[in-house]
Parts: C-alpha cells; structure tokens; sequence
C-alpha cells in the first residue's frame, strides 16, 4: 500500500505514540507489574474476573488471538492452578472457564498494582492535565471503535478553568455567523463571565457545561440575579445565563437538559423564581425556555448588536 505524504506522516505519528505509550506502561517487560503473567495472561485473567465463565471459542473471538495459541496460555493458567474448566451444559463439546481462588487473587493483585501505577503517573499532572489526558483518550476510542460510544453522547459537568472564556469566544463567533450580531455582544458575554468568575458564590451559583468527545458544546449558568440600580444580589431570584448548544449537537436533547438541571438546581438551593432575559429571534431556545414552564412576562424592541431585536423577559416559579 503505498501512502502519501500526509497519511505518512498521520501512520508514523500513531506509531510513535503506540512505542512511547508500550513504554511508559510498562508493557515491554517480561512479566506485567511484577506478576508471574506476561501482558496476555493477564488480560485473559482480567477478562474472565470480569464474567461468570467463558468459553475458549469467546474468548478466542472477543480478543482476536488465535485459537492454538490461546489455547496454550489457558493451559498455563490452568496448571498454575488461576482456571479451571467444567462442562457446558448447554454443549458439551465446550468447556466453561472461569477464575479459581486463586486465580482472583491474581487478579485483585494485579488490579490494584495497575491501579496504583496509573494513579501515580496522573498525580504528576496537575489536575486540569489529568482531565485532558482522560478526555484525549476517551475521544480516541469512540473515533477508532464507535459501537463503544456511551449510551448517552454527551456529559454535564461543572466549569473550569478556562471555560468561561472559550464559552465567551465561542458565543461571539456563533452569533456572528448565525445572526449578524457584531462583537458588542461578544463583548456583553465576555463580561457576564467575568463577573461569574469574580464573583462566583458556589452556595447559590453553578455553570453547566455540556462536554462531548472532550469538546464544549454548550453551557448554562445560574446566577443570584442583581436589581439593575442598586446591583444587590437577590437570596430568592435566580437569573439563567449564557445558555447556548453547538450546533453539530442540536437535537440531543442538551438545551433541554442543561435547563432543567439549572431549575433544579435553583429549587434545591433556596430560590423561589428564576428569571432569564433573551431575544425574541432565538426560537429554538424559547422553545426550550417554554416547555420548561418559563412564562413571557414583558417584550421591548431595542437596538443592541448591530441589529432591531425585540428583547424578553421570562420567569418561573420555583
């Protein structure tokens, strides 16, 4: 197969990261972490800790290992005494393999060695590079092997350092190009979540942020709502900002989500109402606003971003 230059280059990059990553493990070594098992063994006793029993032909299919061979090595686990086999009775030319005591045990040591070995290479990062480490390879492995996506395609978690200011750049940029609106509204946003992170009072406030594959697609934020003259900040009325969903995730059901974890979250923390301020052109999000039980209190047409809007006001009983 000849390539070109720039899957070359993608190939070889792979490679690269498969000989460091085979390195840094340590499975290279003769036996893996100390154990009396090299690499196969013990992924087959990882395999069988983690099902009732097997059958060869299972195991043989589930990782891809040739039969013969794979046949030597439960043989070898055998005679150490980790498996043992007994007779299917639903088809008696198999056998079921399972763990013995002994062979859990060998399991419970290695599985905490790995443990222990993984959690002291992700304690010399600080915790942000952890979570991008974790993120990168989770991203890996939906792109190489997609039937492992999990069942729900996103997750919520709270914010972090640097969110605020990337959902900022990453608002401005969306409403540029879905609705014209110039950077007096990425400026607006900016300092929405300046003032969140300035001021944030984790007892009464909490930003959402959606997270698929690694990558922010959305976010919502409840915040003690401020009187607009005196600025004082409300013990009873929350105010729901910033919420928006990348476009490429539409249709998931995150919009939806984010909102309601934002009302539950008001509810159980004291508030009485939540309020919220939008624009009459975002009809996708007072769709969502309305089937969560915001109800329109007051409309005003201004002059704001570059274009004519028709500004709301909505709210909802807690």
């Amino acid at each position: 197969m000849v390539l070109d230059k720039d899957m070359a280059e993608r190939v070889e990059a792979v490679r690269r990261f498969s000989r460091f990553y085979t390195r840094r493990i340590g499975v290279l070594r003769e036996k893996l972490l100390d154990s009396a098992l090299t690499l196969t063994e013990a992924r087959l006793v990882w395999e069988l800790a983690h099902r009732e029993s097997a059958t060869a032909t299972t195991l043989s299919g589930d990782l891809a290992l040739d039969p013969g061979y794979l046949s030597r090595l439960l043989k070898g686990l055998e005679e150490r005494g980790l498996i043992a086999r007994r007779p299917s009775p639903d088809d008696g030319r198999q056998a079921l393999i399972a763990l013995t005591s002994a062979g859990r045990a060998m399991f419970d040591t290695l599985d905490s060695r790995s443990r222990a070995e993984i959690g002291a290479m992700l304690s010399r990062l600080p915790t942000p590079h952890q979570q991008r480490v974790v993120d990168s390879l989770q991203l890996v492995e939906s792109l190489l092997e997609p039937a492992n996506d999990p069942p729900t395609p996103y997750r919520l978690r709270p914010h972090r350092i640097g969110d605020i200011g990337w959902i900022a750049r990453r608002q401005g940029m969306l409403y540029a190009e879905e609705y014209g609106w110039d950077a007096t509204f990425e400026a607006m946003v900016a300092e929405i979540g300046a003032r969140f992170v300035r001021e944030f009072d984790p007892a009464k406030e909490r930003a959402f942020v959606a997270e698929r594959d690694g990558q922010i697609v959305g976010s919502a934020l409840v915040v003690r709502n401020a009187d607009e003259a005196s600025g004082v900040k409300s013990d009873d009325v929350a105010q729901l900002r910033l919420v928006y969903v990348e476009p490429s995730t539409r249709g998931l059901g995150i919009g939806r989500r984010m909102v309601d974890e934002c009302l539950a979250f008001a509810a159980g923390h004291g508030y009485r109402s939540m309020v919220l301020w939008t624009n009459d052109v975002l009809v996708s999000a007072r769709r969502v606003y309305e089937a969560a039980g915001f109800q329109l209190v007051e409309s005003e047409p201004h002059h704001s971003f570059g274009v004519d809007l028709v500004g709301q006001y909505w709210e909802k009983a807690l």
